[in-house]
């Protein structure tokens, strides 16, 4: 695995907009904390910190070293008047998340601060517009290009595209140092007796989703299959649409469908690191959006990933393209394209049974490609450098 050079430690503002069901904070929490834990200093700026309570306990309070969570409001000096924002150190770094736009008079303040850190007092922030992921061809083309500001307070300067991705010309996925280690050393067992769950012979599904088409009759199928299946549904949308399916808020499968080899249990708000648990603990992982799909090819299991609709279709491509790069069988292709209600040559309607053999060699390939690359946090750091 490719191992990071010494980084100037530097302050970072990263500003991001809740826009997916805390997706897009997800993303942003855990860049915040992987550059804290490398010794840089981060603002976080969001809209909507709500999610941070369950999601990370303790970061609103600000119990990480390293990473101050502030208020992004609109107007900009509802939340920061102009007299505080003027003592604000100038940060050395501005990253816009997911196509959000910094305020411009917090731009206007920050460049005629004279409250440099550290050395430079005089030098304008390094401006990174971190774009959403994708294995479409045109990441590779597009990381890193430059963006000139032609009007408003940020006249002059340039603003960079970074373009997370799969392959080395892109720059990489979230990844913290110890995450290898970390998961050889999950006590898979503990973990489920904790929350109820007996690691026996059933086969664990998580479901993390929005409404996909495929759900109902997908049910139906495992409740009707050979093989026990117990579903950990998370909180939120999944749970939803689960019990909208059922009309049965304690996850009984309803006496109508007879004999069912189906059981649910219906999971707490969990936070990020128990997230990356539930998908280590399972047999196979429904995600969907960005942040689960990472956690996902990190945790080296099977995986069927909704990808967030789009009113154009042009998700499609985005599913294919990531498809492509997994190397995904045929099996793997037919689930994800029924799974998103995407029709094909096939026509199928309702997902078929797993085969969680080939798609487990699928994902253990696609995770060992990933750690000879360099991660995300590592990129972002050396790029910033050679800009400076």
């Amino acid at each position: 695995m490719p191992t990071a050079p010494s980084s100037p430690l530097l302050l970072w503002d990263l500003f991001c907009q809740v826009i997916d069901n805390h997706g897009d904070l997800g993303v942003c929490w855990r860049l915040a904390a992987q550059l804290a834990a490398r010794g840089q200093r981060v603002r976080l700026w969001v809209d909507d910190a709500r999610a941070l309570a369950w999601m990370a306990p303790g970061a609103v309070e600000g119990h990480l070293a390293g990473i101050q969570v502030l208020p992004w409001t609109r107007p900009f000096h509802a939340g920061m008047p102009p007299e505080a924002m003027a003592q604000l150190p100038r940060a050395d770094v501005w990253i816009e998340a997911f196509g959000c736009e910094i305020a411009s008079e917090f731009i206007a303040f920050q460049r005629h601060s004279t409250l440099g850190n550290g050395q430079n007092r005089s030098t304008d922030p390094v401006w990174i517009n971190l774009e959403y992921l994708s294995a479409e061809p045109y990441v590779e083309r597009c990381h890193g290009l430059p963006s000139p500001v032609m009007h408003g307070p940020g006249q002059g300067l340039t603003r960079h595209f970074f373009y997370p991705g799969f392959t080395p010309r892109t720059g990489g996925l979230l990844r913290e140092r110890d995450l290898a280690a970390r998961q050889a050393a999950f006590d898979r067992a503990g973990w489920l007796a904790a929350l109820g769950v007996q690691a026996g012979g059933e086969r664990l599904l998580s479901l993390f989703c929005y409404e996909p088409p495929a759900l109902a009759p997908w049910l139906a199928h495992l409740a009707a299959d050979a093989t026990p299946t117990r579903l950990l549904v998370t909180h939120g949308r999944a749970a939803e649409a689960v019990n909208s399916i059922f009309k049965n808020e304690n996850g009984h499968i309803p006496s109508s469908m007879g004999h069912s080899s189906l059981s649910i249990s219906y999971l707490p708000a969990l936070t990020q690191v128990d997230y990356d648990h539930l998908l280590w603990a399972c047999d196979l992982n429904f995600v969907r959006g960005e942040d689960s799909l990472v956690r996902a090819l990190w945790a080296g299991r099977p995986l069927i990933w909704q990808i967030y609709p789009q009113d154009d279709g042009a998700h499609h491509a985005k599913l294919e393209a990531f498809l492509d790069w997994l190397n995904a069988p045929a099996s793997l292709r037919q689930f994800h394209r029924t799974w998103n209600g995407i029709a094909d040559t096939a026509g199928a309607r309702s997902p078929s049974t797993p085969e969680l053999n080939a798609w487990d060699a699928c994902a253990r390939a696609a995770r060992e490609r990933l750690f000879t690359q360099d991660d995300l946090a590592t990129q972002l750091l050396g790029f910033v450098g050679k800009k400076r």
